[in-house]
């Protein structure tokens, strides 16, 4: 991948009573989705289908259906206002400097993450790319963060993040109340395709702390690497974007890849845990010679901030990528300048995004190829900071492992129909079945889909 300017361098059981109520929150929620679902179906649109989430020319990424549209400005006068905890829809032509507003409050860290996508088949070179830049009413930079495609040269999602963050110490910069601007600009090479360029804004606010604490980030963790997680893997499909990004914990988990896909998975790591990972490529028994960089594994933290990736070569056989270890998420790590750390700074889901080069078909055919994530969740779970209120969306500061409680610092956790929906989709129920459920046809569903709550793609 081509990386980069990093953002931070610019800076047992239950009762039957029990059973009961959940049933009864199970059966509420499906027939909310079951109504939901209806009206979607008699308008075309089903939400969490590709064509829904992506339509038009970038199909290859699931957008959030529920995105609201900002057309970028040409200029800060006319640019449209973001919201903390709204994800936008929006659109990048191949000249494009585009100007977006946020208007913020004297303590708050905001993260905007924008992820560019181009279109399918288009062409494209290694320096092709987006530029992402917070600045306040005097022009002044507070981040600068960019993504380019890199040698792959072939067009898949590119994310790229802008902050007006307070870690940046003895800086006098971006700490006043007021309107800033997110300029998103279009890295563009001559030769490459002048087709516009779809985009998600995702904006997500980190409220202040209730007493200052340390301002320099650990100097001593774990570094070893450890041995990675063995056994069976289980079948977890992937999704297709950060919205909506299939759930995994620790544990082997088993999937298909074809070249030119992106997948999405989120792990959830509390504070003081620590993550590592290694995606591995399964042998083709058809096909020779060697693909570069064939399979990329990026994280990303809670805020689709990037924290590192790793690539590795294809040439038939077997490969693995294993991302170097990682610190245990801390608050202060926002103080360290290297991605891999201070991306390490909030507690949460955290994006394992995995992207398979469109060579490996000129090579080795289209596939489907297996792909093996091995997870690994380790260390002991801390207490976190103590926030002044709630982050924008509620509890993205927080992690819910899968079947358990959701841990938070200063944020609600979920409940009640939360509660059912991870029910629901544990038992694998898909929206067309909600949908006859709710219409009265109740089917007894006499087997369990693999992966339970995974994401199609």
């Amino acid at each position: 991948m081509g990386r980069r300017t990093g953002w931070r361098r610019y800076r047992g059981g239950r009762s039957s009573g029990a059973l009961r109520a959940v049933s009864g929150r199970v059966a509420l929620v499906v027939g909310r989705i079951a109504v939901v679902g209806a009206v979607l179906c008699l308008t075309g649109v089903v939400s969490g289908t590709p064509s829904a989430q992506a339509a038009g020319p970038w199909g290859s990424y699931g957008f959030d259906a529920d995105a609201r549209v900002a057309d970028g400005a040409t200029s800060t006068g006319d640019a449209t206002a973001l919201a903390p905890g709204t994800t936008y829809r929006s659109s990048l032509p191949v000249d494009g400097r585009l100007y977006y507003r946020l208007d913020l409050d004297a303590s708050s860290n905001v993260y905007v993450s924008v992820t560019a996508v181009p279109g399918s088949g288009t062409t494209v070179s290694a320096t092709d790319g987006i530029k992402v830049s917070v600045q306040d009413a005097n022009s002044h930079s507070c981040s600068i963060d960019t993504a380019s495609l890199g040698t792959d040269r072939r067009p898949r999602p590119l994310t790229a993040l802008g902050a007006r963050d307070f870690s940046r110490a003895g800086s006098t910069r971006c700490q006043d109340a007021g309107a800033y601007y997110v300029l998103v600009e279009r890295v563009h090479r001559a030769g490459s395709s002048s087709d516009t360029w779809g985009l998600e804004l995702a904006t997500v606010s980190e409220p202040g702390l209730k007493e200052a604490g340390a301002t320099s980030a650990p100097e001593v963790w774990n570094s070893a690497s450890p041995v990675p997680v063995t056994g069976e893997a289980v079948s977890r499909a992937g999704a297709s974007g950060f919205t909506g990004a299939t759930s995994v914990e620790q544990g082997v988990w088993r999937d298909d890849i074809v070249p030119g896909q992106t997948l999405f998975y989120a792990v959830p790591v509390d504070w003081g845990r620590q993550l590592h990972v290694t995606a591995e490529l399964g042998s083709s028994g058809d096909g020779d010679g060697i693909v570069s960089r064939a399979l990329v594994l990026s994280l990303y933290n809670p805020a689709r901030g990037f924290v590192d990736d790793v690539s590795t070569v294809y040439d038939g056989s077997q490969r693995a990528a294993a991302l170097k270890p990682l610190p245990p998420v801390a608050y202060t790590n926002r103080y360290d300048v290297s991605d891999r750390v201070s991306g390490m700074r909030f507690a949460g889901s955290y994006y394992l995004v995995v992207h398979l080069s469109e060579q490996v078909a000129d090579r080795f055919g289209e596939g489907p190829f297996d792909l093996t994530l091995r997870v690994r969740v380790a260390g002991t779970a801390t207490a976190g900071p103590e926030y002044v209120g709630e982050s924008e969306p509620r509890g993205v500061f927080g992690t819910t492992a899968l079947g358990g409680e959701t841990s938070t610092t200063g944020n609600a956790s979920a409940a009640g129909d939360d509660t059912a929906m991870r029910l629901l989709a544990a038992g694998g129920i898909g929206t067309g079945t909600a949908l006859l459920m709710g219409l009265g046809v109740w089917t007894v569903v006499g087997r369990r889909r693999d992966g339970g709550a995974g994401a199609g793609r």
